[in-house]
């Protein structure tokens, strides 16, 4: 886990956006979406169109049995910063000593700062496994643990989950990998595809999804 590249890393946010002006697309229907982090507007059940297409090429590669559960996709940036700030305000609480560069840091292992932040821009998606009935598996831990709640098992590759839910993990990340979406390690449930982060993983030259803006329909 030492070699976790953080998304507020310099190899990161250096990397260029050239946007293709893909639309965000309602995921409603067409895949199964969990409404505890649902708003008003609708935001959170939108991805780009192209994410969107992917994913449902990932939950058609599945075991018989399994589906994809999508928890929270476009985040508005108001509440991005807002979840980053409160979650430096609980390290800062845990970690009074801390510089503000190394808070900036440690939060960037859970939350993106806004300058760089995949859901923003429409490219990044919360999600789990669920059998056909919508029974959710067990993954480890619960979606968005934190890594002091979870002692560090909210990472993916973390030692300390039981055989199960390491085996719903692979799966998870053997369909998602092969449709083309990357995983940010500190989390096994945020996947994107087409960010900056992304592009670093993948050798891309400039990431193809930019911030934008959210506008029901």
């Amino acid at each position: 886990m030492r070699n976790v590249v953080l998304i507020s890393d310099p190899r990161v946010t250096s990397i260029p956006v050239e946007d293709c002006g893909e639309p965000l697309a309602d995921v409603r229907g067409l895949l199964a979406v969990d409404d505890r982090l649902a708003d008003r507007e609708g935001a959170y059940a939108h991805l780009r169109a192209g994410l969107l297409t992917r994913l449902r090429e990932a939950e058609s590669a599945l075991p018989h049995g399994y589906r994809l559960r999508v928890v929270e996709g476009y985040r508005p940036p108001a509440l991005q910063i807002k979840y980053f700030e409160d979650y430096k305000d609980e390290l800062r609480t845990l970690n009074p000593a801390m510089s503000p560069e190394a808070l900036h840091t440690a939060a960037s292992r859970y939350v993106s700062p806004l300058e760089v932040a995949p859901h923003t821009a429409g490219a990044a998606v919360d999600l789990t496994l669920t059998t056909d009935d919508g029974t959710e598996l067990d993954m480890g831990t619960e979606v968005n643990a934190t890594p002091e709640q979870s002692d560090g098992a909210c990472y993916t590759a973390a030692p300390n989950i039981s055989p199960q839910a390491r085996e719903h993990r692979k799966i998870l990340t053997a369909v998602l990998e092969s449709a083309g979406l990357v995983n940010y390690p500190t989390e096994w449930w945020h996947w994107s595809h087409g960010d900056r982060y992304w592009a670093h993983q993948t050798n891309t030259s400039a990431a193809i999804y930019g911030p934008l803006s959210f506008l029901p329909t």
